[in-house]
């Protein structure tokens, strides 16, 4: 961009943030602004369309030097600082790379990756599945850095506001939910160590060039791998009507999953359960006032499972 240009971030784009919280709407009423700061600094001229996602968008760009790359703005709070503590730490193996960043104003430049193939597209579902272990094995091995949120930390929170939670469900919910919520609490004394996506599904999962498949978006924290299986466990078939056969579904993505991570089953599947229960209690704060289905299929699914040292 040269000169007076200025950056106009289509407003299909910016509709997206209206629900957010105050944070977020401000943060979109500037982006205009922001993006086109970011492109006059970072010498990048812009082409493509547009995304918008959850947490940002993504602005296709061509670097000085004719690279194709992609900026990503997000509002700037800890989430994304700890997005790029991870992908700094990660360089590359696996994950998409970051070629700069400014967390103070949410800017980051990465390598362009192909967004329009995910993992979804892949019809084998074992096949797909096998891609998310092999890159899941690869970001788990990589030494976490300091300042990213733990999952221990997180556990004591939900396992705090649980309670008052459970006051918002009747009969069979509230049952499984204090049973989800003893099962967590089996799991405090050993948090893990290791560096988690945190959201790694199918659709966070985008076909490269110099690789076949790499991960994206990132929430980066620390604690024990599987905390980090059920994105992929919950994939494509939670929102597709037609699925018949998802307690299946869900039982082999768990199998080769933990095969995979040579993971203790019993132990993964109750960190599958942790999943659950933030989920729950995630859709509770939004006025939900039962489980969701899905999260009954998983658990339903992953019931075998029921004490640590199983497999």
């Amino acid at each position: 961009m040269g000169g007076d240009q200025q950056f106009v971030v289509p407003a299909g784009v910016l509709n997206a943030f209206e629900t957010g919280n105050d944070a977020t709407r401000e943060w979109a009423s500037v982006l205009s602004s922001v993006a086109g700061d970011f492109l006059q600094d970072w010498e990048l001229r812009p082409e493509g369309v547009v995304r918008s996602g959850e947490a940002g968008i993504v602005v296709p760009v061509r670097r000085t030097d004719g690279t194709q790359a992609a900026l990503k703005l997000q509002v700037p709070r800890a989430e994304t600082t700890a997005a790029i503590l991870g992908l700094v730490r990660w360089d590359g193996r696996g994950i998409v790379r970051l070629l700069d960043s400014d967390p103070d104003r949410g800017g980051m430049l990465l390598e362009r990756l192909h967004g329009d193939r995910t993992l979804e597209a892949v019809e084998d579902d074992d096949s797909a599945v096998r891609v998310v272990g092999s890159l899941l094995a690869r970001l788990h091995s990589t030494p976490a850095p300091n300042g990213l949120p733990r999952v221990g930390t997180i556990l004591s929170g939900m396992l705090d506001d649980a309670p008052a939670a459970m006051h918002t469900l009747e009969g069979e919910d509230r049952s499984r939910l204090h049973r989800w919520m003893r099962r967590v609490t089996e799991l405090e004394a050993e948090p893990g160590n290791h560096l988690l996506h945190w959201d790694l599904h199918y659709g966070n999962v985008l076909a490269a060039d110099r690789e076949p498949w790499l991960a994206i978006d990132p929430e980066p924290l620390v604690g024990d791998p599987g905390f980090d299986l059920w994105p992929a466990l919950d994939s494509g078939w939670s929102t597709n009507d037609t699925v018949t056969d998802a307690p299946r579904i869900v039982r082999r993505r768990f199998d080769i999953l933990t095969e995979m991570l040579d993971l203790d089953r019993g132990r993964a599947a109750g960190w599958t359960v942790a999943r659950l229960l933030q989920n729950t209690l995630w859709d509770i704060e939004d006025g939900h006032t039962a489980i969701s289905t899905s999260a009954k299929t998983v658990d339903d699914a992953l019931a075998s499972f029921g004490a640590f040292g199983k497999g």
